[in-house]
């Protein structure tokens, strides 16, 4: 199968000392083309605010132990909204343009050993197995995991906000999920939605454990679709039908849905990688999370098991304002397009998908899955 081909050379990429993929600016009226994200005004007047701005901050950081926290009412004052970015190619791979000027610094990051990797296709239930994963380290007690929002706790290495964000709210220590990640002591949980091929390669070198969460297409599909509207730093989704043809086609932010799966679905083969299927975590938390402990090395009692999965319920969790992303401010996620934590259900694909779209996501899956032994279920 193609698929399987290049994945296979890409990893075996990844694996050697190689200098990081090119990168290659999307050109204007192609389908990964969106709105061009520009910073208003001269460079002067823009140093200009970025003093003012830090200059408010000041006095809105508190530290809660290793993690700054900053109040989210604080330094976002008279703020334009946010521009919605533009998308670069990196190898192949469509990704945010603050990620991809950043390349060169996400390519040579230094694993270490014992750092655990959470890496999923965004929206595939990400939050949730992080919180569970925090959960399992701290041993089902829930204050240990109720004292920093789950973005500090695990940052997402590959983002990195425009350098005009006031310091401090997506991450403690400035920019970027990677300037927290170095600066996070030992051991560290890290998360990612690169596909395979774009991981740095010292996780590899570093032998790292890594948890894989998968989705059905379909029910990540429409995640993913809400997410955009919300998420005012991805490109312009377009409408539903222009959004699935985009899906479909790999155009959206972090590449296609059947590489990225199929890709790491590959390299748990050779390396220690538990990889994990949203519909059974949704089917049996309790038997899914035992899994994700004994892959850490910890055996949990029953009842510690049963606080895990009552914390980690859909319903707790989009009360949780450690976990449902309330912290961030509207001009970056607005909730009130659509909440950060939506359904949490296995099947809600029906109630957006025409007969015509869902069999043309079954004929999909069939022809780009089929070389692999990968099976979706779409309902419970």
């Amino acid at each position: 199968m193609a698929i399987k081909g290049s994945l296979n050379s890409n990893f075996r990429k990844v694996l050697a000392v190689c200098p990081p993929p090119a990168l290659k600016q999307t050109q204007p009226g192609t389908l990964l083309s969106q709105k061009k994200y520009t910073l208003s005004g001269s460079w002067a007047a823009q140093k200009a605010r970025e003093r003012q701005k830090e200059e408010r901050i000041k006095t809105g950081v508190k530290l809660t132990g290793f993690f700054q926290v900053m109040d989210h009412k604080t330094g976002w004052e008279g703020m334009e909204p946010i521009k919605r970015t533009e998308l670069v190619d990196v190898d192949g791979i469509p990704l945010l343009k603050n990620t991809a000027d950043n390349w060169q610094r996400l390519w040579a990051f230094k694993a270490r050993p014992d750092d655990l990797l959470i890496c999923t296709y965004p929206k595939a239930g990400t939050t949730w197995i992080q919180e569970i994963v925090s959960m399992i380290q701290h041993r089902g007690d829930p204050q240990k995991c109720d004292q920093v929002p789950i973005h500090q706790r695990i940052p997402l290495i590959d983002m990195f906000p425009p350098k005009h964000f006031p310091r401090g709210q997506l991450s403690p220590s400035g920019v970027s999920g990677l300037e927290q990640a170095e600066t996070i002591p030992s051991p560290r949980t890290l998360k990612s939605h690169l596909p395979v091929q774009l991981l740095s390669p010292s996780f590899w070198e570093q032998n790292c454990k890594i948890i894989y969460v998968a989705r059905n297409a379909k029910d990540n599909a429409v995640s993913y679709f809400h997410f955009y509207h919300m998420n005012k730093g991805l490109p312009e989704p377009g409408n539903w039908d222009e959004f699935l043809e985009n899906f479909l086609a790999g155009k959206l932010v972090w590449g296609s849905w059947f590489d990225h799966v199929c890709g790491w679905w590959e390299a748990k083969d050779r390396h220690p990688i538990l990889y994990l299927f949203y519909e059974d975590m949704k089917e049996d938390p309790a038997r899914e999370i035992r899994k994700v402990a004994q892959f850490l090395g910890l055996q949990l009692p029953d009842p510690v098991v049963n606080q895990i999965v009552q914390h980690t319920m859909f319903e707790n969790m989009k009360l949780n304002p450690m976990t449902n992303y309330s912290s961030i401010p509207s001009l970056i996620f607005d909730q009130t397009v659509s909440p950060f934590m939506r359904k949490g259900t296995v099947g809600d694909w029906k109630e957006h998908f025409t007969v015509a779209q869902s069999e043309r996501f079954d004929d999909a899956c069939e022809r780009l899955l089929g070389g692999s032994n990968l099976i979706f279920r779409t309902q419970l």
